[in-house]
């Protein structure tokens, strides 16, 4: 809170800057007084008491993050301030501050700097509590069953929780920070303003898609700061690309990482239907024989695929021209599709996960194999399927079935708050696939969050938490193990 409060002095706002200081003050005390109360009476704690924490984190602490907005702010209601914070924490990204130039250039940090931690939070947790608990998306390549830690995990997996915690800190943090800063000065170097930089490279690397009111598709870095961009959303197709702390799929080298390979097959095949829908009667014929609207169209439709299959969100400044290129007004479908594939297992991005669904894709293969030959025997380490548990494909298929049924449930209860079919669907897959900007170029018209009453944001709320922390986990959360003493 102390870094918003500089940057809003150095601007001469004093009423933000002291409310920035006064409340991390205040929780920097009260999280003092708490540390020392509770300081060594806490007895033996198991991986699955951390799940709970990690639940705890996502629910309560955007409560606490919430005083300094709430208090800059000053006319909004808590609510408001506690769904941005949600949001920000989840990387989701769905703001109810349209347009962004209600708030400052410090509270909009703020937004940012959340919804980096939270994918911190995410990278270092995955090694920390999914990877043990075989949740997360590990369920589909570990022997243990999910929610339970697995008795041949090796001494990493069965060291004590919060050693675990502080190892993959240890690991993780300076590569975090290392790309961020990276992405950042890039950024400035091509023209952007310092804190348009600094949101859009955390932005980036968190996939929470929240920026400081001008988005990448606005910012004076152009088409090459979507390039570089583009480079750093590789970060959330794979874990493979910047650690191995999980061993989440055996391969002998990155390209032949599954979740990578088909994360560019997504990426190639999606833009080329939507460059080839052109000339299907999609435009006048003028517009064929222009070399540059082309390229442009190709580009703006690429970083667009690639931003909605890592959830990330931020729109292209050749967006508007790849759909009028295609013909698809508002080809939302398309986008809602990407976001809930999703990008790696273990990384900042949400939906479905690209490790799933591999996983049913090499089972499919299996079928279809079947098909032809009736009694052929399909071993382990066929091709494709190498790291795959022999029950992977149904625990992808009970996971994609759970994630189903989460829109249909959100859904369900956003209509019943009096949103219609099309905007329900579309708040649900925005907030299960922590894809916030889904909301504003899925359907016909952007949807105005500010107009929700307090009950649909708070049913957003839970379905942010549950998209973060995947329906799998909520399930493990409610085993008996966790409660008895």
């Amino acid at each position: 809170m102390y870094v918003p409060a500089a940057v809003a002095l150095a601007q001469d706002d004093h009423f933000v800057s002291r409310s920035f200081f006064y409340s991390g003050t205040l929780v920097l005390f009260a999280c003092t007084l708490i540390a020392m109360a509770i300081y060594g009476t806490q007895g033996r704690v198991r991986t699955i008491d951390n799940l709970k924490a990690l639940l705890m984190a996502l629910g309560v602490l955007p409560a606490v993050l919430a005083l300094p907005m709430y208090e800059t702010l000053g006319v909004v209601p808590y609510v408001d301030v506690y769904f941005e914070m949600v949001s920000s924490i989840t990387t989701t990204g769905m703001t109810t501050y349209e347009p962004a130039s209600m708030l400052t250039d410090a509270v909009h940090l703020w937004r940012g700097i959340v919804g980096w931690i939270g994918g911190l939070l995410m990278w270092i947790a995955a090694a920390a509590v999914l990877a043990p608990l075989s949740l997360g998306g590990f369920e589909v390549t570990a022997m243990g069953e999910p929610g339970q830690v697995s008795a041949g995990q090796g001494h990493v997996q069965r060291a004590r929780p919060m050693k675990r915690w502080s190892r993959a800190a240890r690991a993780l943090l300076p590569i975090y920070i290392g790309l961020t800063v990276a992405l950042w000065i890039m950024l400035v170097v091509l023209g952007d303003r310092p804190i348009v930089g600094l949101m859009n490279a955390m932005a980036t690397l968190s996939t929470s898609g929240i920026t400081s009111g001008v988005g990448v598709q606005d910012s004076n870095s152009g088409i090459a700061g979507e390039m570089i961009i583009f480079l750093f959303m590789l970060f959330a197709l794979s874990r493979g690309t910047f650690s191995s702390d999980t061993g989440a799929v055996r391969r002998n080298s990155l390209l032949q990482d599954p979740e990578l390979r088909l994360g560019f097959l997504i990426v190639v095949i999606v833009p080329s239907m939507l460059f080839a829908r052109h000339w299907f009667g999609a435009l006048s014929e003028d517009e064929v024989s222009d070399p540059l609207a082309a390229i442009k169209a190709l580009w703006g439709a690429v970083f667009m695929v690639m931003s909605f299959l890592t959830t990330t969100g931020v729109e292209s400044s050749e967006w508007l021209l790849a759909r009028d290129w295609s013909g698809l007004q508002t080809p939302g479908m398309i986008l809602l599709a990407l976001a809930m594939v999703g990008g790696g297992v273990a990384t900042t991005a949400g939906g479905v996960k690209l490790l799933r669904v591999y996983a049913l894709y090499v089972q499919g293969l299996g079928e279809m194999e079947r098909l032809v030959h009736p009694n052929v025997v399909l071993g382990r380490k066929r091709a494709g399927a190498r790291g795959l548990r022999r029950r992977g494909a149904v625990i992808a298929w009970v996971f994609f079935m759970l994630f189903a049924l989460s829109i249909a449930v959100v859904s369900l209860l956003l209509a019943l708050a009096g949103n219609s079919f099309e905007e329900a669907i579309i708040l649900a897959v925005s907030a299960l696939t922590t894809t916030g900007p889904l909301t504003q170029v899925a359907g016909e018209f952007p949807i105005a969050i500010s107009s929700l009453g307090a009950t649909e944001k708070l049913i957003l709320c839970a379905a942010m938490i549950v998209g973060r922390l995947e329906a799998l986990a909520v399930i493990a959360l409610i085993s008996p193990d966790l409660w008895q003493k």
